[in-house]
């Protein structure tokens, strides 16, 4: 059973949530929150496996409280929500620890294909849709130094020479089959090369291992 804490200032909008996510038989609503505030209170004292977070909220916005619960080290998955699929609010969620992002107008299979992936540690948005955003807001990327290189960056420190090429064409937005086809890898292989690189790097899932493939640069925006 997957819970589900909803985060929305817009009544109507939790009661079509609520609505949809109680229609699933693995699924349960553990609460509503109408404001971050809410939102990281009640994350702390039910521990659901996915936040539906807003961004545009009065008070506390869903974007802090998107960095407040995962930096609290909560079990707690995010998934954002957004109006525009280049919002650069939903960037500033990736970049706070959201697992994924999905636009409002989203079909509900779309939805609940998406909430269940985020509960399993999987990325919500197609990896193409991922390097858009990123490249988008590239500008939002920190500016390294001359001297630094990926080879440096501390994080990448343990991967090995196929992690780390793994981890350039995942940031690249190419997905496990591509990367099985491409490399000449079993798709199995592949997804245990990439669980060893979340692990490794203490990335929480897949979307923030393109973030920081962009980060230390073994992906330059385009």
């Amino acid at each position: 059973m997957t819970t589900v804490l909803i985060v929305d200032d817009q009544p109507l909008q939790r009661f079509g949530f609520r609505m949809l996510l109680e229609s699933q038989d693995d699924m349960a609503v553990v609460g509503e929150a109408s404001n971050g505030t809410e939102a990281i209170r009640m994350t702390a004292e039910l521990h659901p496996d996915v936040a539906l977070m807003d961004i545009r909220m009065p008070g506390l916005d869903g974007i802090e409280a998107t960095r407040r619960i995962v930096s609290s080290g909560d079990r707690t998955r995010v998934l954002i929500l957004t109006t525009f699929d280049l919002d650069e609010y939903a960037y500033a969620g990736l970049r706070a620890g959201a697992s994924g992002f999905l636009i409002k107008d989203a079909q509900p299979e779309e939805l609940l294909a998406g909430i269940r992936a985020v509960a399993t540690g999987d990325a919500v948005v197609a990896p193409s849709l991922t390097r858009r955003l990123l490249d988008a807001y590239a500008e939002h990327l920190p500016t390294p130094g001359p001297e630094t290189t990926p080879a440096q960056d501390p994080r990448l420190t343990f991967l090995t020479d196929r992690e780390r090429e793994i981890l350039t064409v995942v940031g690249q937005g190419w997905t496990n089959t591509e990367i099985s086809t491409r490399l000449h890898l079993a798709e199995s292989t592949v997804k245990t090369h990439v669980s060893r690189i979340l692990a490794k790097t203490g990335s929480r899932d897949r979307i923030q291992a393109v973030i920081l493939a962009y980060d230390t640069r073994l992906v330059e925006p385009s």
